[in-house]
């Protein structure tokens, strides 16, 4: 059950804090600042992949190639290290071919 809805879109959400934030979307309210620029975000994980710009921090960097993304997650660097290993592990049922992105086979 979703008790909390939002009263511009109506979408239904658990938490009350996730409605809150959600409706930032309609307000284009961005309350968490960026401390070294006039960049702001409505969400805590998008503002702490920002913020690796200016620290140069890069925890999920790639160690086969010296190009690491400073907004990279670990879901990222698995799909970025296929370009490496060449899985790939979406498969069409029809044909066979295979492809290294979800989005590729969906594209297919």
């Amino acid at each position: 059950q979703k008790p909390f809805a939002c009263g511009h879109c109506g979408r239904c959400f658990i938490h009350k804090n996730s409605l809150v934030r959600h409706q930032w979307v309609h307000t284009g309210e961005d309350p968490l600042p960026c401390k070294s620029c006039p960049r702001s975000s409505g969400y805590e994980e998008s503002l702490t992949k920002h913020q690796r710009v200016h620290t140069g921090e890069r925890p999920f960097a790639c160690d086969r190639c010296p190009g690491a993304f400073h907004d990279m997650d670990k879901q990222t660097l698995t799909v970025h290290q296929r370009v490496h290993t060449g899985e790939k592990p979406y498969k069409c049922g029809e044909c066979g071919k295979t492809y290294s992105r979800k989005e590729g086979l969906s594209r297919h």
